[in-house]
């Protein structure tokens, strides 16, 4: 016992000595050292301060309309809940059956968050996301103090998933976000994310931005979005992320995660995005896109070469409505679009957003390539866009995409005669020249008015030049047929 007692006296004073040891020989942070950090954190505690009380929880509720899988069920709480033996929890309807797919209403509750970005008057505005707001019956606003107050929809969109929600209040000395410039976002930046990611509101976290213009086709068309590290959650949508001025850059909105929680892949819309749709939202309760009329594609390298605008940025133009602000102006299928306004157009994506963005009657500026070669700017006056009901009624020319007749479209057509020159249909638009010419996908198309066409630029330069009516000599299943004319 005495051994063992001296044993632990060694082993303490062994350890105690090993300490102190490291408490002499650490090397303590120099003051110096300490002011930078300090500085930073000073910041981040700064922009904390002067956001928070912008930043607002958005509770909603909504109501679905559930259908009874079950049929003899007709009551939401026997749905969720269920009874005993199989009775209805009500004795006089033991006996009875109910409706089968009887339907009722459920109400779903749910919150993300929001940013203060305009006051007039008593009215403060809050800007959150369409799928946070957009459907909800009932919207409560939480201010970083406590306070609820009722909130309004003033107006929601979904394209590009954003919402505007209106509370009423005498306070005058409710903040309202500063809103910066996201066109000067850059990779690299450090931000910061508000919200109240699965609940938790007033949170902050920060991170970098990661990337920014991104806009690939899972994601809306009428956004490139930032990318950032800093940790966004659900419950995290529609909350500010912020630059180091203490300026709103973006909406937070979406997440890629394959477990539902952050991985460091935030999307953020550009503020830059949304600033006119405040307006829009508050005068007309939505967002009035502009149109004019073209079908966009993104094209390959190869159809690019064989278009003659190898190595070119731009938008191809596949069609054109008729009569639409674009036909009218002169932009013909098969011109590729170069620029807007004497801005470079990277791609559809840019394309179909900057022109959306426009306002009905105001004019554009659009550069084209045509042939392989530019020509003179046209001048285009933009329309407002017409409804999902309209757009169906309209024809567009000529209403399908032509592809170069590559060697494995030929193996695969079972085109085994190389004599046959062409392009080839493909993705035929309904209610277009091509649907009513019969054309079917597959079809190559040799011919425009009688002059034989090789290749894409031969086919749509041949397409440009018709301007009363047109038809096509069309090879399918071993022979070629002249379709009938149709008049433009």
């Amino acid at each position: 016992m005495k051994k063992l007692m001296k044993k632990i006296v060694c082993l303490s004073l062994f350890v105690s000595m090993g300490f102190g040891l490291f408490a002499q020989t650490s090397k303590k942070v120099s003051s110096d050292d300490l002011k930078v950090v300090e500085s930073l954190q000073n910041t981040f505690r700064s922009i904390s301060q002067t956001l928070l009380p912008s930043v607002v929880e958005v509770d909603v509720t909504e109501t679905q309309t559930v259908t009874n899988p079950f049929g003899r069920m007709s009551d939401p709480f026997e749905y969720f809940f269920g009874f005993p033996f199989g009775g209805s929890g009500n004795s006089k309807d033991k006996d009875k059956e109910n409706d089968k797919n009887k339907d009722f209403e459920l109400e779903r509750s749910g919150l993300g968050s929001g940013v203060i970005v305009r006051k007039t008057g008593n009215t403060y505005y809050v800007m959150t996301n369409n799928h946070v707001a957009g459907n909800a019956k009932k919207i409560v606003i939480k201010l970083n103090d406590g306070r609820e107050f009722e909130g309004k929809l003033v107006g929601a969109d979904d394209r590009i998933d954003i919402a505007l929600v209106s509370f009423e209040s005498k306070d005058s000395s409710i903040p309202v976000a500063v809103l910066g410039d996201s066109d000067k976002v850059q990779p690299g930046d450090i931000c910061m994310a508000f919200g109240a990611p699965l609940g938790y509101s007033q949170s902050v976290t920060q991170g970098i931005v990661s990337a920014v213009d991104r806009s690939e086709n899972q994601m809306s068309s009428m956004s490139n979005f930032i990318q950032t590290d800093a940790a966004i959650n659900q419950g995290n949508s529609g909350g500010p992320l912020v630059n180091i001025y203490g300026e709103v850059i973006g909406i937070n909105t979406w997440i890629a995660s394959s477990s539902g929680g952050s991985v460091g892949l935030g999307f953020a819309i550009p503020i830059n995005n949304v600033k006119n749709a405040i307006d829009s939202f508050i005068k007309n309760g939505k967002i009035i896109y502009g149109w004019v009329g073209v079908t966009l594609l993104e094209v390959s390298d190869d159809f690019k070469k064989d278009l003659g605008v190898d190595g070119i940025e731009g938008s191809f133009v596949s069609s054109v409505v008729l009569d639409s602000p674009a036909y009218k102006a002169g932009i013909k299928p098969g011109d590729y679009i170069v620029s807007l306004n004497s801005k470079k157009v990277k791609d559809s994506n840019q394309l179909v957003r900057e022109i959306g963005y426009f306002e009905a009657g105001s004019t554009a500026t659009i550069g084209v390539m045509r042939g392989g070669k530019r020509i003179p700017d046209m001048t285009v006056k933009v329309e407002e866009r017409a409804t999902a009901q309209e757009m169906q009624k309209l024809s567009s020319w000529p209403g399908f995409i032509a592809q170069p007749l590559t060697d494995s479209l030929r193996e695969k057509l079972g085109v085994k005669d190389k004599k046959v020159r062409g392009v080839v249909i493909s993705n035929i638009e309904e209610k277009s020249l091509a649907a009513s010419l019969r054309l079917q996908d597959g079809d190559i198309i040799t011919a425009v008015n009688g002059k034989s066409v090789k290749n894409l630029a031969e086919f749509y330069n041949e397409l440009a030049n018709a301007t009363k009516s047109i038809n096509f000599d069309v090879y399918s299943n071993g022979g070629t047929i002249t379709t009938g004319s149709f008049k433009l």
